[in-house]
């Protein structure tokens, strides 16, 4: 078991002096500004069927240019400067076996690194989940306006089918497909070490479909706390602090490395899930594409996909 540790008196005496720094300050941005993605993959355990499954999640952070007026990322030269806004965009792909059956879920998440709709930089601005398993499929989105949510969903089951509603979005609302950003120092709200607060926490969409449940706010206690010690994973051993999130009998762990850029080593909740880093490493993944490209696997320690033919 790992162990964490609060703040100390004279680190609580520090905290105090702690500044929030902006989203996007300048060390950020000699990062991501380089037109590269970080792509990560991660041995995934995730439960399902009331039994662990095996499979592997792959992470995608990349900034973008993004269009208020369609909410979609902006191509060049295509909206008025005035509708666009800097992005930090999440995928992150699940891919996992059930029986003769596989799953492969998508999460989309975009942070605003630009004040947008009445919000500072730092808050979700739109989430798309896709699931594609051998039963049906399913697509949901929700846009977040300055007051309310438009959540659209396409649903192959029964009770669900197309569904449209508002939901509200309070001003300390924090929503659960952000939650990867935030421990990563890319989202609000920000926490110094040792800091603890109370949030509402928005149902993440992969937890609505697999529920067969609406999204609904509840109650979180968000935590930053150190880690005792090194965490060792199949990528190698790493200085981490671990944020948590807890919220009726959930608790989730992320952990990040304690140095820019705070990539994720490792997640883990009490529900069963566990990722643990495989392989990182920051490419133009679009434009890799072509025949033979299927090489640079190789960096993130993943194999492509065989011939699935006997």
């Amino acid at each position: 078991m790992i162990a964490l540790i609060g703040l100390s008196g004279q680190e609580r005496d520090k905290q105090a002096a702690y500044v929030d720094p902006p989203i996007a300050d300048s060390q950020f941005w000699k990062t991501w500004g380089d037109g590269q993605a970080e792509l990560a993959a991660y041995d995934l355990v995730e439960p399902h069927y009331g039994h662990p499954r095996r499979g592997t999640a792959v992470t995608i952070f990349v900034s973008e240019t993004f269009s208020n007026s369609a909410r979609v990322k902006a191509d060049p030269g295509k909206h008025p400067k005035q509708d666009e806004f800097a992005v930090m965009k999440l995928n992150l792909v699940k891919d996992f076996q059930t029986g003769v059956y596989d799953y492969n879920d998508m999460t989309s998440a975009f942070v605003a690194l630009d004040a947008v709709n009445s919000r500072k930089a730092g808050w979700l601005t739109k989430v798309a989940f896709s699931s594609q398993e051998w039963c049906g499929n399913v697509y949901h989105q929700m846009l977040f306006d300055a007051k309310g949510i438009r959540s659209t969903r396409h649903s192959y089951f029964d009770g669900e089918g197309d569904q449209q509603q508002t939901l509200p979005y309070p001003d300390n609302g924090l929503a659960a497909d952000a939650l990867l950003l935030w421990a990563r120092q890319m989202a609000e709200p920000k926490m110094a070490p040792g800091d603890r607060r109370t949030v509402q926490l928005l149902s993440g969409l992969q937890a609505v479909r697999d529920s067969h449940r609406p999204a609904e706010w509840t109650q979180a206690k968000l935590g930053r706390m150190k880690v005792m010690a090194p965490l060792t994973v199949p990528a190698g051993t790493f200085a981490v602090e671990a944020w948590t999130v807890e919220s009726g009998d959930r608790k989730l762990t992320i952990y990040t490395e304690t140095a820019r850029p705070y990539r994720i080593v490792k997640w883990e909740s009490s529900k069963g899930e566990k990722a643990e880093l495989l392989g990182v490493d920051r490419m133009k993944y679009w434009q890799l594409n072509g025949v033979g490209a299927e090489s640079y696997l190789k960096k993130l320690k993943l194999a492509p996909r065989p011939a699935r033919t006997t």
